[in-house]
């Protein structure tokens, strides 16, 4: 059981908690960063990465992740493989607690746990997850190499997934609740385009339907919003597309947040309401959630905790 201090303490490894460290190792701060349960974040399970600047041709998101860590460790990061468990940030230096049984205090706080994917919450659902269901197309879409898929959700994340699925499926069959799409206009076109994918709409899950010992999802049984019609469809895989939870519980009760649980900074500045308390990235962006954001709210994070320690 050791215990670290450090002037400023980042928790998360993603695009947001890496830049934050750049900055404050940059600064002399000799920032600690813990890693948490999914090191270089969301980023990590997405492949073709085209819209990051500075790279002429696609690259991959854990490549870009690996070299954002790697870029941390050379100016001076300390990064530390734990998972927070509790913290207190009731007064300064703040206390956080790793699942290690590690004890880290803290001058400043960066808070850059990003968001988790999102669940349709049904029964048949959690029957099936894993054997034919997954919330990540780039994780498991070789799995579904010549076969048919389904993707449920209209936006971006919907839309993506959809298409990176025509890489390996013969069909996929994107299936919305409305009648149109959330996701980007450029998004939507390559996706009406794609002969391989088709839509439909106005309708939600009933059941997932599958074989049993061992599970395996064989199709899906829809309802039609609108006139209530049931039908099913066979398919032998489904990806789930529907959004991000903030991953926040840790610190519920500890900084302010909004009703779907993101935190609550100051317009224009990464400033939670506990002073010292800094948030960055997808834990307080539900507009952008790009990996661009979340690093310029990382950079704007580690220069508001330097500012604030020379005023300390």
């Amino acid at each position: 059981m050791t215990t670290h201090h450090t002037k400023i303490l980042i928790i998360g490894s993603g695009a947001a908690g890496c830049t934050a460290a750049i900055y404050a190792a940059r600064a002399s701060l000799n920032p600690i960063l813990v890693r948490g349960m999914q090191p270089g974040g969301q980023l990590t399970i997405t492949t073709d990465v085209e819209n990051f600047p500075g790279f002429e041709h696609a690259i991959q998101g854990p490549w870009l992740m690996e070299q954002m860590e790697k870029q941390a460790l050379h100016v001076g990061t300390q990064i530390i493989d734990d998972h927070i468990a509790r913290v207190d940030l009731s007064k300064r230096p703040f206390t956080a607690v790793g699942e290690s049984g590690d004890t880290y205090t803290a001058d400043t706080l960066v808070i850059a746990t990003g968001a988790t994917a999102r669940w349709l919450g049904i029964e048949s659902e959690k029957k099936f997850a894993g054997f034919g269901i997954s919330a990540c197309a780039t994780c498991d879409g070789f799995f579904f190499k010549g076969k048919e898929v389904v993707v449920f959700g209209g936006g971006n994340s919907a839309v993506e997934e959809a298409l990176f699925l025509t890489n390996f499926a013969t069909k996929v069959t994107l299936i919305h609740r409305r009648d149109t799409l959330r996701a980007e206009k450029i998004g939507q076109e390559r996706l009406f385009k794609n002969p391989k994918i088709s839509v439909i709409w106005d309708s939600v899950v009933e059941e997932f339907i599958g074989t049993e010992n061992p599970n395996s999802l064989t199709g899906v049984r829809l309802k039609n919003v609108k006139t209530g019609t049931i039908s099913e469809i066979k398919t032998d895989g489904a990806f789930i597309a529907i959004g991000h939870t903030p991953n926040t519980e840790l610190f519920k009760g500890a900084v302010d947040m909004d009703k779907d649980n993101y935190i609550i900074t100051t317009p224009g500045s990464t400033k939670t309401n506990v002073p010292g308390v800094f948030a960055a990235g997808d834990v307080q962006d539900k507009i952008f959630r790009q990996a661009v954001t979340a690093a310029g709210t990382g950079c704007m994070a580690a220069l508001e905790a330097e500012r604030f320690l020379a005023g300390h």
